[in-house]
């Protein structure tokens, strides 16, 4: 029997992890918490298609419940589950030889103020920049920018969450969100956006 949504929101992440533990039944609150923004993550980080997507989050949930005893109360619920679900993603990634044909990401749904804030550390002459061109240029970053982007922007996690979820230090992280930046400016520079005349 499924844990009623009311009795979930009832209940802190480690509450929910703890019982859990004790009665399966729990592990749907956790699922029902972060589903929808894990599996947001996973499209926009493989460019998979709904399903694919599903399957991939399908495969991380399936090892967050067998490492569920091995979770550190310590550290962010949020950060533990993006880890898992990200490895799996990436590993998704490495199995598929053609990656990145035919490919759309979803981005529909990303918060405008967010991407207004990347802008504004973006050093272009175009402010006033669409989301898709914008969207167009992250997916051509590499992957360990791509990342730290979609982490820190779209997924709004500060710096010590994103180093929790791929598992490098904060000022690596720092680095990597600069070096990102400095791609998308030089990517700007060289690609009028689509209101622009070359």
């Amino acid at each position: 029997m499924l844990i009623a949504s009311k009795k979930c929101n009832e209940l802190t992440d480690q509450e929910v992890v703890a019982r859990a533990l004790r009665e399966v039944d729990y592990f749907s609150c956790l699922y029902e918490r972060y589903e929808p923004a894990l599996l947001r993550y996973v499209r926009r980080i493989t460019g998979a298609g709904r399903d694919g997507a599903e399957d991939i989050l399908q495969e991380a949930f399936i090892k967050i419940w067998r490492n569920l005893r091995g979770y550190d109360p310590g550290m962010k619920l949020s950060s533990w589950l993006y880890r898992i679900v990200h490895n799996e993603a990436i590993s998704a990634l490495r199995r598929q030889t053609s990656f990145g044909k035919n490919r759309t990401v979803d981005w529909a749904d990303a918060d405008p103020l967010l991407l207004h804030s990347l802008l504004s550390e973006v050093e272009t002459e175009e402010k006033n920049i669409p989301a898709e061109q914008l969207h167009h240029w992250i997916s051509q970053l590499p992957q360990k920018y791509r990342e730290v982007i979609l982490l820190r922007y779209f997924e709004e996690l500060d710096y010590e969450a994103i180093s929790d979820v791929l598992q490098i230090p904060e000022g690596t992280v720092a680095t990597r969100l600069n070096r990102a930046r400095k791609a998308l400016e030089k990517t700007a520079r060289a690609t009028p956006a689509p209101n622009q005349k070359k």
